[in-house]
């Protein structure tokens, strides 16, 4: 049987509507729509009777705050999982948008071009967050088998999944997926140790908010 993993996107952030850069300083968690989106969502988890065996969330507030309507739903505690946050940004942490390209204007147009380029001094590249992302989903199937999992997390976590399953590496095309605020998207892990695979049974199921 293999395992499920169930990863869903915090509601609506203040960085999503204002141009921060919002590592664990510069986060102030959901707005107001993030969260109505956020008990749309616990809403209808409790609907369709969403069960699971184990709840995680990021330790960003945007997502902790999100975790907070899902365990409210699933009647799960929820376990922290630093390995699930967003690309962790240094340096830039807290800035506005316009002043992180001000002071790093170097950086801007090399993050995609250099996937191991930081993002600001003391703060991840494509290549060092794919490598962290990839170690943490592979550690949550591997110590949950044949269980599922739900974690709550950001759209670049949902983006390294593809890269995990499509077995890419930093230097290959960037592909850019957009999911949801509060988005469902389902994995499934066979850990057969002769061909260990991931199957996409969902992605981007955001429907509790039409």
């Amino acid at each position: 049987m293999p395992t499920e993993l169930i990863l869903i996107r915090h509601g609506q952030s203040h960085a999503n509507v204002n141009p921060v850069v919002a590592g664990i300083r510069g986060d102030r968690g959901l707005t107001d729509t993030g969260r109505r989106q956020a008990e749309l969502l616990r809403d209808r988890l409790r609907a369709e009777g969403l069960t699971a065996d184990v709840l995680y969330a990021s330790t960003l507030r945007r997502a902790q705050e999100t975790a907070r309507y899902v365990a409210e739903a699933i009647e799960l505690p929820i376990k922290d999982d630093d390995g699930l946050q967003e690309l962790r940004v240094g340096q830039a942490d807290g800035m506005s948008n316009k002043d992180w390209s001000a002071r790093w204007p170097e950086l801007g147009d090399s993050l995609w071009a250099n996937p191991f380029q930081e993002f600001a001094p003391g703060g991840e590249s494509w290549a060092t967050f794919l490598a962290r992302v990839g170690a943490a989903l592979t550690t949550l199937v591997r110590q949950h088998p044949d269980q599922r999992v739900v974690a709550v997390t950001h759209g670049g976590v949902i983006n390294a999944t593809f890269a995990l399953a499509f077995g890419l590496g930093p230097t290959a095309p960037p592909v850019r997926i957009d999911p949801e605020n509060t988005s469902i998207n389902r994995w499934h892990y066979d850990p057969d140790p002769g061909e260990p695979r991931w199957s996409l049974r969902d992605f981007n199921d955001a429907g509790h908010l039409r």
